[in-house]
């Protein structure tokens, strides 16, 4: 298995929450995608607006192949709303070859649904779950172009530290930047990247209750 591609841009995930008065709406819940979330996707993926028609499609294949094999080479959760409507979706699996290290692949949050810290909730559990499972290190790799700016300020605010660059991955001019978060302190005692697992402070109207 390889890098499956650039995590996804700012208005993917979660812009900074706007502020709102009055009793907050019920929270999503988060629970595993079942193979009739896949229109909810493709949509969501779509919607976004930041992700080329060849990364639309590694997306659905990825998505399929958890499907095929839940928890085998992928995992993927969805954020729901109590309706039931699918707002946005998480999907990361382990590294081959390495000892306990998971890659974190997509992470997509329906433009409808920004703003309400949905991102960081569906983070927040796949960091959880992966520290039940012992998971040790979780690396997210990301485009360097300007798009990208808001996306690497997400994961530096909960604690993944830019690790290594390669210039003109992507394309010329487009670096893949690599960051790491450690779930476990390390054995050998040299420096850690990230911080040791635990949530980060919610930002406003943060969702929080997991499914």
């Amino acid at each position: 298995m390889t890098r499956i591609g650039r995590s996804p841009a700012a208005d993917a995930v979660d812009p900074a929450p706007a502020p709102t008065r009055g009793a907050p709406p019920a929270g999503p819940r988060i629970a595993p995608l079942r193979p009739g979330d896949r229109a909810r996707v493709e949509a969501i993926v779509r919607a976004t607006g930041v992700f080329r028609e060849a990364e639309v499609a590694i997306a659905l294949e990825v998505i399929e192949s958890f499907f095929s094999h839940p928890d085998r080479d992928y995992s993927a959760l969805g954020a729901f709303t109590p309706d039931g409507d699918l707002i946005g979706y998480v999907c990361y699996g382990p590294t081959p070859g390495t000892a306990r290290t998971w890659d974190l692949y997509w992470i997509a949050v329906d433009p409808a649904a920004q703003c309400n810290g949905v991102g960081t909730l569906l983070l927040q559990e796949a960091e959880r779950r992966l520290a039940r499972s012992d998971a040790r290190l979780v690396i997210i790799e990301t485009s360097s172009q300007p798009l990208y700016h808001p996306t690497r300020a997400f994961y530096a605010r909960r604690g993944y530290h830019e690790v290594a660059r390669v210039p003109d991955f992507y394309a010329d001019g487009d670096d893949r930047v690599i960051f790491a978060k450690r779930l476990q302190p390390s054995s050998t005692g040299s420096p850690t990247h990230g911080n040791l697992a635990r949530d980060p402070a919610p930002e406003p109207h943060d969702r929080r209750r997991a499914g």
